[in-house]
């Protein structure tokens, strides 16, 4: 059979330049199989036949196709040709293109591996030899490029028949296949989300067994194709499949670490790894409601390791208490604040502004729901509003896909509720402009307009008028908020001298209570007279070292 290959143009070059090479040129992999279930793709891989020749033929296209000069990686026979955007259109190549279309080519191969790497030992090799070394045989497929055979398909290993029957199967034995290479089981779980494709039960047989290989695989390898899966249609098809096999045990122990039903007195909570599952495959059904394709990227990709993770501080908070049942109270401070930043690490994830973003997201999912009842201030959605900022749409995504209660009711209640939420938002918005909003007066202001140096009295004039703001005691505007800062002063002087005093007068393990001495000034009724206010004080240096250790 043939099959219509994405950007002919440029792989009819491809073909022709073999040609004038003497060489046999394939299309392999995805290209082809996408081609046959009608995807799109830009993953247009070469194969050419003989030694040095995918390097050769690489270097030969870019110039007929005059871009520029292939990025040659001699240690691995491999090249890669870029042509730009402007090259595609010049070619006839309209509608959606990439920026860039990128050509990898290499020489047909075969390979052997060690058990302790999975780095292989490669050699030249038959066409047959490269397509059986190949993860999946959907992704054996080859297609001719050159000019007398264009687009018939090479099938060595039955793949056209698992396409048509939607299966992920090995070309050679599947233990041989994991254990060569025990990314490829992450890969299984990630084709089978993106494809819609079961895997065949011999091949999950070896993912079971050899589920612990999976740690000989770099954080970065294992973490680009988790990202593929999760920006899948339906991400729980692959993340269910790591999870069975117990190759997800050993990516994210913390997810995996909620899986189980616990039951007191004949009061069970709901397994929240599952859960967990269902927030994932809600939130890509979602996403794809408001723009985003069958593969999320960018921060939508984010919002889904967000999804992912939102549940992890559950395990540690995780508590029963009569009369009320299972609790986890303080699970969405506990899972942003210590357990994701470790998952980041661990897995190489970016430590900058995408943490931010999951930190974020998953620390706020519960507020939304507290704003739900008809009589909730303004000045808590004015927080919520500015505690979100730009991150707001995103956390709403999240927080509808959580929703994930067996009973269409209840599911239809809390989205109701989640609608007038965000009515509530565009109001509130509109009238005070509270997203990303900043005080209006700032600590500088405050430092260079009365002549204080930076210290307690200043931190408290920047939360008090913050708070005042918040809660409508003062209008969101400069004038106002400065006569506040103006009537405060002295108040704010005075407390600062105060915890100045008391700070000099602790020592050793005394010190424990300066926390609670400056939350007792910034927020307390601090009396006015010098014998209350000694009272006071030492009151809270009392509570705050009662009980403590000393180490």
């Amino acid at each position: 059979m043939t099959v219509s290959l994405p950007f002919e143009p440029i792989l009819r070059r491809v073909g022709l330049e073999a040609d004038r090479l003497g060489l046999d040129a394939y299309a392999v992999g995805g290209a082809v199989r996408d081609a046959l279930l009608g995807r799109e793709t830009t993953d247009l891989d070469v194969v050419a036949v003989g030694p040095g020749s995918g390097i050769a033929l690489a270097q030969a296209t870019s110039k007929a196709l005059g871009v520029k000069k292939p990025a040659v990686y001699e240690a691995f026979g491999t090249a890669a040709v870029t042509v730009p955007e402007k090259r595609l259109r010049a070619m006839g190549l309209e509608g959606v293109l990439p920026k860039s279309l990128v050509l990898e080519f290499v020489g047909a191969r075969r390979e052997s591996y060690r058990a302790e790497s999975r780095k292989p030992i490669v050699e030249d090799g038959t066409m047959d030899d490269d397509l059986a070394r190949r993860d999946f045989t959907v992704n054996a497929l080859a297609a001719s490029l050159n000019d007398d055979s264009f687009g018939t398909v090479l099938d060595n290993y039955d793949g056209l028949a698992d396409l048509e029957g939607r299966v992920l199967r090995t070309p050679l034995e599947p233990g041989v296949t994991f254990e060569d290479d025990p990314l490829r089981m992450l890969r299984a779980a990630r084709f089978a989300a993106q494809l819609g494709f079961e895997v065949a039960p011999d091949a999950v047989d070896a993912m079971t067994a050899q589920a612990d290989r999976i740690k000989i695989v770099s954080p970065e390898r294992i973490t680009d194709e988790l990202g593929k899966l999760l920006a899948a249609p339906v991400p729980s098809t692959g993340l269910g499949l790591l999870f069975r096999t117990g190759i997800l045990e050993h990516i994210v122990p913390e997810v995996t670490a909620l899986a189980g039903v616990e039951e007191v007195g004949g009061r069970a909570h709901k397994d929240n790894f599952w859960h967990t599952l269902e927030v994932v495959d809600n939130l890509a059904h979602l996403q794809r409601g408001v723009g985003v394709g069958d593969r999320a990227d960018g921060y939508d990709l984010w919002l889904r390791w967000a999804a992912l993770l939102h549940d992890v501080g559950k395990v540690v908070t995780k508590r029963y208490e009569r009369g009320t049942g299972w609790t986890f109270h303080g699970h969405e401070d506990v899972g942003p604040r210590k357990i994701i930043p470790e998952v980041f690490r661990r897995l190489r994830l970016p430590l900058g502004d995408p943490l931010d973003f999951v930190q974020t997201v998953v620390r706020l999912h519960h507020r939304p729901a507290a704003l739900v009842d008809s009589d909730v201030t303004d000045s808590a959605v004015r927080r919520l509003l500015m505690d979100a900022g730009d991150d707001i749409e995103d956390l709403m995504l999240l927080v509808r896909a959580d929703v994930t209660s067996k009973n269409a009711r209840r599911v239809r209640k809390y989205l109701a509720g989640f609608d007038r939420v965000e009515k509530r938002f565009v109001e509130v918005e509109e009238r005070d402009q509270m997203r990303n909003w900043q005080p209006p007066v700032s600590g500088d202001e405050i430092k260079q307009k009365l002549g204080l140096d930076e210290g307690i009295a200043v931190g408290m004039l920047k939360e008090w008028v913050r708070e005042a703001v918040l809660e409508g005691e003062v209008p969101n505007e400069h004038d106002p908020a400065w006569v506040y800062v103006l009537d405060r002063q002295a108040e704010a002087v005075r407390r600062g001298g105060l915890f100045e005093s008391v700070v000099r007068s602790l020592s050793g393990p005394q010190k424990r209570a300066i926390g609670a001495v400056k939350d007792a000034l910034f927020w307390g009724d601090v009396p006015e007279g010098a014998l209350e206010v000694a009272t006071f004080l030492e009151a809270v240096v009392a509570e705050a070292l009662d009980g403590a250790p000393d180490g």
